[in-house]
């Protein structure tokens, strides 16, 4: 039988009158640790019936059971987030910045005619969910984190094209290694302009699954010919670079400038605006937003990928047509990335000072 346990009001931890009691070690491979699916004892679930949210629990049953006909299934009325528990070198848990992540949920289930969770409620089921599974939080100087995959999905008997009457807000994480395979070193990438990620006005600042199926055909093609993964062009011109596949793409000038794409159908990077901020007030740079055109590469010295899953992905090369574009070095990470990557992951781990509000403390 599957134990639940209850999490009411807000569902603060520290109001559970539940504390796993256990002699279990959890004995992994911690520092070669992929990025996949494992499952973990405990999982945060609620549920939106008649027009509000209850009581949220976290429950033991991996499996969610939804009827046949729910509009997430047929029309792709869901969507999902990612972030990461990180922990600390006095062995303290902590969140980053998990009220942008509430705040992004928000604005994707507003364009999908979804309930809102509010931020409190998504913050605090984050916490529940990482202090229930601690024992699956990686040790600190493994470079390991937990990865938690907040989801939400319309269900119900709904077979027509419409918003589902009942929704699913679920949580559930795993310890996750590196999303690119060897950590802060350089890959290759392919510049796809046969295929786009997200159309104008579409969905592309959405996190919705959709968007992510439709990159697995040009994900695959940049696979098979050895490229980490695919680098998209804009849907209107083909004439700028909008995002990689599964993170956001960054410049480094030797002007000392940090530049990403400005897009209405880039989706907006947490790890990206955090690293906006901090080249301009930890590192002194200037941020930009704006147009990266394919035809003026060599404006800069360095770039990367950045996201939740990738942290930083320094770029070594880029392969588009016949051309390949070398950015600082196909062996070698860049001062100023590396500097960044520092910063981020320090701040991240509880080695740097953070700006204010940006960690939560796991207690």
């Amino acid at each position: 039988m599957n134990k639940v346990i209850r999490c009411g009001g807000s569902c603060y931890l520290a109001s559970l009158e539940w504390k796993k009691k256990t002699d279990m070690t959890v004995s992994l491979d911690w520092e070669n640790l992929g990025f996949s699916y494992m499952k973990l004892p405990y999982r945060y679930i609620a549920y939106y019936r008649n027009g509000a949210w209850e009581k949220g629990e976290l429950s033991e049953d991996a499996t969610l059971h939804i009827s046949e006909s729910s509009p997430s299934l047929h029309y792709g009325q869901q969507a999902f987030e990612g972030l990461k528990a990180y922990r600390t070198k006095d062995g303290n848990i902590q969140l980053f910045r998990p009220d942008e992540n509430a705040k992004r949920l928000q604005r994707t289930a507003d364009r999908l005619l979804m309930p809102q969770v509010p931020v409190d409620m998504f913050v605090d089921a984050c916490k529940a969910v990482v202090k229930a599974n601690e024992e699956y939080v990686p040790p600190y100087g493994t470079g390991a984190t937990l990865y938690l995959r907040p989801l939400l999905i319309g269900v119900g008997d709904i077979i027509g094209v419409k918003p589902a009457d009942e929704y699913i807000f679920t949580i559930f994480a795993m310890p996750v290694g590196n999303y690119f395979k060897g950590g802060l070193v350089p890959t290759n990438f392919l510049i796809q302009d046969e295929y786009d990620r997200a159309a104008p006005h579409g969905t592309g600042a959405a996190k919705v699954g959709g968007n992510y199926a439709a990159s697995m055909l040009p994900g695959k093609i940049a696979h098979d010919r050895n490229f980490s993964d695919v680098i998209y062009l804009d849907p209107a011109t083909h004439t700028k670079i909008e995002e990689v596949g599964s993170a956001n793409f960054f410049g480094i000038t030797a002007d000392n400038e940090f530049v990403t794409p400005l897009s209405p159908s880039i989706l907006p990077s947490i790890t990206k605006y955090s690293l906006l901020y901090l080249a301009e007030h930890r590192l002194g740079m200037t941020p930009i937003e704006g147009d990266v055109f394919i035809n003026d590469l060599d404006r800069f010295v360095e770039a990367g990928a950045c996201g939740t899953a990738a942290v930083i992905s320094p770029i070594g090369g880029v392969q588009h047509g016949d051309d390949f574009h070398v950015f600082y070095s196909e062996t070698e990470v860049g001062p100023i990335t590396r500097k960044l990557y520092d910063e981020l992951t320090g701040i991240q781990f509880g080695d740097v000072e953070a700006p204010e509000g940006w960690i939560v403390k796991v207690d």
